[in-house]
């Protein structure tokens, strides 16, 4: 079972690598990845679970933050009626993004970065992303709001970006005023 202290730690030089493009078939053991990230984020959004293992919530994760340097990542959203939308997204590539920006309103996280960061991220409100699945079969999907920035905060991870880089320095909520948090 994974554990939050099995996730890479902003000082490991390895988040700030760029991710290489997956193969089909996939191989056993980026399954097996895949899985053990799906079950940490279910875990770690499960109360009882959270506690006794003393798991970080988490609603994404890419699979440089346990060490794998490939193009992957899972989500587990969970939805109004308790059930979760499970998705794996393998070489995801944002196709277009709306010029509409917006933040998340108490700041992003993230189970890499274990310290509070001041400031706000601003991305786009809704995204089109091209992915394959566990199969390799081409998708295509539209994203809006929670989804589209869990996306874009996933993907960044792929490129070596963690959020706090995307934070003005000089002016952590510049834009606060100006567009809409989630």
């Amino acid at each position: 079972m994974l554990r939050t202290k099995d996730i890479l730690d902003e000082k490991d030089k390895t988040l700030r690598q760029i991710s290489k493009e997956v193969k089909f078939p996939l191989e056993k053991s980026d399954l097996e990845t895949i899985d053990t990230m799906m079950e940490y984020l279910l875990n770690s959004q499960n109360e009882k679970l959270s506690e006794k293992y003393d798991l970080r919530p988490g609603m994404g994760m890419s699979a440089v933050q346990v060490g794998v340097l490939k193009r992957y990542f899972v989500w587990a959203m969970e939805q109004e009626d308790g059930s979760f939308d499970k998705k794996v997204f393998i070489n995801p590539k944002i196709l277009s993004t709306s010029e509409e920006l917006m933040y998340v309103g108490e700041g992003e996280g993230c189970l890499s970065i274990n310290r509070p960061v001041e400031g706000i991220v601003l991305r786009a409100a809704r995204i089109t992303m091209q992915y394959q699945d566990i199969n390799g079969k081409k998708q295509k999907i539209r994203l809006r709001e929670l989804e589209a920035i869990v996306a874009q905060h996933e993907i960044d991870h792929l490129n070596g970006i963690l959020f706090p880089d995307r934070i003005d320095k000089k002016n952590p909520y510049k834009g606060k005023d100006k567009y809409r948090a989630f």
